[in-house]
């Protein structure tokens, strides 16, 4: 069978990987054709991914024709600004067989959209799935033990998704709440910026968990509101995303973070970085989009006015710290007392 991987970072050429040493026939394609080049010479991704060998069954192409054509299931690695754009660019070249798997974890901004949702809107006749969780594309390309989710509107696209993904090396759930899982992972990478900052300015353990287990909160109450189900959260795509994201330094919002933190500027900290920092772009859309809904979300809203605003990072944890009392959750305040 043919798999189709649209985008050659370190996610896509990962997962690529992964498919191939499974036996199947990936094709890989990306718009930067010295990446390409680089990898057809070398059969390593030397910028995303020095040190791994892909593969000969994984073959590089700069034809998006070619690398879609005949392929069973095309699998969206791009980061998630890009996914309209790149949908549009490859529909022509799709057929309604064809299943997608989406990989960005992302919020559209203006339209508030989750990536199965521009490409339902882009491709209405195919299965779409997600696949979320926990997951550094650094280790699941060197065969480190993962675990993912998958999850789709289809039940028989997601079940099917799972049996093409499942190795000894990386265990694929399946969980039907499509929206729950969306948002966990997209969300998530804004607490990892607000982890990597404090980190920068060189608070502790406490913490860092103080932002975990509020983060999970508010990123469920958006989630809730929005129609998602609450034990979502609890899962890989919830609290297990939040967790690799937050305190590894595989992680690139923690690295933007910490170094927003040390005093870089936000423009600064992605170019050192070097790569794609999806926190920022779902900062942007996430507060706006929970100012639209009414649901209060303290910590993405201090994030927001230190990426866009510039306030001083020590203010925005006073501010988080000095709110105004609260119970921790008002569900057991509203049963026991």
């Amino acid at each position: 069978m043919k798999i189709a991987i649209v985008g050659a970072g370190s996610w896509g050429t990962a997962i690529g990987i992964l498919l191939a040493k499974k036996g199947y026939d990936i094709s890989l394609w990306d718009r930067k054709k010295e990446l390409i080049d680089e990898i057809n010479n070398t059969h390593e991704n030397i910028f995303y991914l020095p040190g791994v060998i892909i593969p000969s069954n994984a073959l590089p192409t700069n034809s998006i024709e070619e690398c879609i054509n005949g392929a069973k299931i095309i699998v969206m690695a791009v980061p998630s600004h890009a996914v309209r754009d790149v949908g549009n660019f490859i529909k022509p070249f799709v057929n309604k067989e064809q299943i997608f798997v989406n990989l960005a974890k992302g919020i559209e901004n203006i339209t508030f959209k989750r990536m199965s949702e521009i490409l339902e809107e882009i491709f209405p006749d195919n299965k779409i799935t997600v696949l979320s969780g926990p997951s550094h594309a650094e280790e699941v390309s060197r065969d480190i033990p993962t675990t993912v989710v998958v999850s789709s509107k289809c039940q028989e696209a997601s079940e099917y998704i799972q049996d093409v993904f499942i190795t000894p090396k990386f265990r694929v759930y399946t969980n039907p709440d499509i929206i729950g899982v969306e948002l966990g992972g997209a969300i998530k990478n804004i607490i990892a910026l607000a982890a990597g900052i404090c980190d920068g300015l060189g608070y502790g353990d406490n913490t860092k968990a103080a932002l975990m287990t509020r983060g999970i909160v508010e990123i469920a109450r958006l989630g809730v509101k929005l129609g998602a189900q609450p034990l979502t959260f609890a899962g890989l795509s919830g609290i297990g995303d939040l967790i690799v994201t937050c305190t590894s330094m595989h992680s690139r919002n923690r690295r933007a973070g910490i170094l927003i933190g040390q005093g870089k500027t936000v423009d600064e900290a992605v170019k050192e970085v070097k790569m794609v920092v999806e926190g920022i772009n779902a900062t942007k859309s996430t507060y706006a989009l929970s100012h639209k809904v009414g649901v209060e979300m303290p910590i993405t809203n201090e994030i927001y006015l230190i990426l866009f605003e510039g306030k001083d990072p020590k203010y925005a944890v006073s501010d988080l710290m000095l709110r105004n009392k609260k119970h921790e959750i008002e569900e057991v305040v509203q049963k026991m007392w």
